[in-house]
């Protein structure tokens, strides 16, 4: 039906017929009339009912489904869609896809680092995070190329140093040739500092030009990145933070899933010198044995759900096996709810 009728035009061609009933007008009259009538009817439905209206969203509805997702049991991901060995991935604000999970290289260096992404690759790892600042980009670049695995498979990030900013085109074009991979999948700025816009500019002429795919930052807060924003015309896809259940920055997770910019977790587990106390936790003990994990499965879990990518640094096959090993579980609410409750504000970084 094209129109629903009003409830008073119904009422009223009622009452219409049956006077004309009662009074017994002319046939042609009658039908005259009724014509009419319904005709007006029909037209006054129309304004006055109006046809079915789909609900359009508002900057309201999309913060509340946004918010839902963030809460839900995924989080931003769908983990559902990974399995151990194999993480799954999400879809950039560039619309490059990037593994939830990966391998950090900060402090591998030589042929322990060389190794370290060699077993990480055959383990499953195709993300994998450097740095000028780590001093291993010859290496990362050399453990892809020795791989044997097609270079489009893999994810690789690097970041330029603050001490790089004013001279950032030469250090884009350095950072590159050590690599030596053809292009670099994601770029950050390691932290903010002065000529940081002007580096980024550079690495926006980069990505036209095709050596850079996406860009993003690291160690931006909600008041670094309210600022910055602005004054760039590429997006971040990405900040990288700390993040551990000690230091949770759930103002800033949401932050960034509002404005659709990924948060990574750069020490998952605490840090130098945390690791070991954190992973003594009772609380995450006890979690980590109601699903026969680790705690660091548990921690790592627990940051995916809640929509933060994580990148475990270890050049430890048995331990990268573990770390990639986090996709046949899932934390309950209450789980969650437990080791939330475990922040404490604790920074265990300067940035």
């Amino acid at each position: 039906m094209l129109f629903e009728l009003h409830s008073n035009c119904v009422v009223g061609l009622l009452l219409y017929l049956c006077i004309v009933t009662k009074i017994k007008l002319a046939k042609i009259m009658k039908r005259k009339l009724l014509f009419l009538t319904i005709l007006c009817c029909l037209t006054f439905s129309a304004n006055a009912c109006g046809t079915e209206v789909t609900r359009q969203p508002t900057a309201e509805n999309e913060a509340v489904t946004d918010n839902d997702t963030v809460a839900s049991g995924s989080g931003l991901f769908h983990l559902t869609q990974g399995e151990n060995g194999k993480p799954p991935v999400i879809t950039l604000s560039s619309g490059y896809t990037m593994p939830v999970l990966g391998l950090g290289t900060y402090s591998l260096h030589g042929d322990e680092c060389i190794n370290a992404i060699l077993s990480a690759i055959k383990l499953g790892y195709r993300k994998f995070d450097t740095a000028t600042f780590y001093g291993n980009e010859e290496e990362v670049g050399e453990a892809i190329r020795r791989s044997g695995v097609p270079r489009e498979e893999f994810f690789i990030c690097t970041k330029l140093y603050p001490n790089e900013f004013a001279h950032a085109e030469e250090a884009i074009e350095a950072s590159l040739a050590r690599l030596n991979i053809g292009y670099v999948d994601l770029m950050l700025l390691h932290h903010p500092g002065r000529n940081d816009v002007e580096a980024y500019k550079a690495m926006e002429r980069a990505v036209a030009a095709g050596k850079i795919r996406s860009l993003g930052v690291s160690n931006y807060y909600i008041e670094e990145m309210t600022e910055f924003l602005p004054k760039v015309s590429i997006k971040p896809v990405m900040t990288q933070n700390e993040i551990h259940p000690y230091y949770q920055e759930k103002e800033v997770r949401e932050f960034m899933h509002r404005n659709g910019i990924v948060i990574e977790g750069w020490y998952p587990f605490g840090g130098r010198g945390y690791t070991k106390a954190m992973f003594s936790n009772e609380t995450i003990k006890e979690i980590a044995k109601a699903h026969g994990k680790s705690t660091a499965q548990v921690i790592l879990r627990w940051d995916l759900q809640h929509g933060v990518a994580v990148i475990p640094g270890s050049s430890n096959p048995d331990h990268q096996k573990e770390n990639i090993s986090v996709f046949d579980f899932e934390l309950t609410p209450e789980e969650m709810a437990r080791i939330d409750a475990l922040d404490r504000n604790e920074k265990h970084d300067w940035y």
